[in-house]
C-alpha cells in the first residue's frame, strides 16, 4: 500500500531518480498518442480485428530483420506493407468476406513468424522477448525521436482524414456523394495504423500493441460521443495506463510492457462496470419516479 501510504515514494521518485525511467515514459506517452488517435477511428470503424492482424502480421519482418542483422524498424514496415497488399489482393480476387481475408493471412503471417523464430537460425531468447513483449525500459533518445515523428504523423494524418473517415464511418454513400474518397480514405487509414504500430512495437510489444490500439478509445466511447473528445479521452487514458503500467512494473519487477497494456485493459473494465452501475442506479431512480 505504498502508492497510498508513501505516494511520493511511490509515484515520482522512480521518474525522478532513473533516467530510463523517464525515457520509458516519454515512449509510453508519445505510444498513447500514436495508438489512441488512430485507435479511435478503427474502433469507431469496427476494424478491431484488422488491427489485431496487422500487430501480429509485423511479426515475420522484425524476425526477418533479426535473423539478418537488419534493422527491425524496417523489417516492420516491410511486413506491414505485406499485410495490407495481401488484404487488398484477397478482396479484389475472393468472393470472401473482408474478415475471412483478414484471417487466413493474419494466420499466415504468424505461422510464418514461429516457423523464423524456431529455426536454427531464429532469434535467441532475449531477442524475442524484445520484440514480442516490448522493451521499453530499454528506450534511448534515438527511439524517442521516432516515436514523436510517428505520433506526430498519426495526429497530422488524423486531421486532415477527419471530415473524410467521420462521414465514411457513418454513411459511405454520403462519402461518395459528397466527393471523398472511400477507398483512398480507408488505405490512408490502414497506413496510418501500421504506423502507429510499428512504432510502438518495441514499447509495448507486437503482441501487446493490440491492447493500446483498442483499450483507451475503447473505454473514451463508453463516457463521451464526440470524436474529438473521444480521442482527448483516450490519449489521457492511455498516457495513465502508460505511467501506472510502468511504476507498478519498477516497484514489483513485472514485464513493463505487459504491465502497460494490462492497465489499459483493467481501465477498460473498470469504467465498463462503473458505467453499468450509473445506468442501473438511474434507471432504478426513473421506475421509482414513475411508480410514485
Amino acid at each position: 500500500m505504498d502508492f497510498l501510504t508513501d505516494p511520493w515514494t511511490w509515484w515520482v521518485v522512480p521518474f525522478v531518480d532513473h533516467q530510463f525511467m523517464r525515457y520509458a515514459l516519454y515512449a509510453g506517452l508519445l505510444a498513447a498518442i500514436s495508438t489512441s488517435v488512430v485507435g479511435t477511428w478503427v474502433v469507431l470503424r469496427g476494424i478491431s480485428f484488422f488491427g489485431d492482424a496487422l500487430a501480429h502480421g509485423v511479426l515475420p519482418g522484425v524476425a526477418i530483420a533479426f535473423v539478418i542483422g537488419g534493422n527491425v524498424t524496417f523489417g516492420a514496415i516491410v511486413a506491414a506493407l505485406v499485410m495490407i497488399g495481401g488484404i487488398n489482393v484477397v478482396q479484389a480476387k475472393s468472393p470472401l468476406p473482408e474478415d475471412v481475408s483478414i484471417g487466413v493471412l493474419f494466420v499466415g503471417m504468424l505461422a510464418l513468424a514461429v516457423v523464423i523464430m524456431s529455426s536454427d537460425s531464429g532469434t535467441d531468447a532475449e531477442d524475442l522477448d524484445r520484440f514480442l513483449f516490448g522493451s521499453v525500459t530499454g528506450v534511448e533518445a534515438g527511439d524517442l525521436v521516432r516515436h514523436g515523428i510517428a505520433a506526430a504523423i498519426a495526429v497530422v494524418g488524423v486531421l486532415i482524414l477527419h471530415r473524410a473517415l467521420l462521414v465514411l464511418t457513418f454513411d459511405e454513400l454520403s462519402a461518395k456523394l459528397l466527393g471523398f474518397r472511400p477507398r483512398l480514405t480507408h488505405a490512408a487509414l490502414l497506413v496510418l495504423v501500421a504506423i502507429a504500430i510499428i512504432a510502438s512495437f518495441e514499447t509495448v510489444g507486437s503482441l501487446l500493441v493490440f491492447a493500446f490500439l483498442i483499450a483507451p478509445p475503447a473505454t473514451a466511447t463508453l463516457v463521451v460521443r464526440r470524436v474529438p473528445w473521444i480521442m482527448v479521452v483516450a490519449v489521457t487514458l492511455g498516457s495513465v495506463a502508460a505511467a501506472v503500467g510502468l511504476l507498478v512494473s519498477f516497484h514489483h519487477g513485472t514485464e513493463a510492457g505487459a504491465s502497460m497494456a494490462l492497465c489499459a485493459v483493467a481501465i477498460f473494465f473498470a469504467v465498463l462496470m462503473a458505467k453499468s452501475a450509473a445506468n442501473s442506479v438511474r434507471g432504478r431512480q426513473l421506475a421509482e419516479s414513475l411508480s410514485g
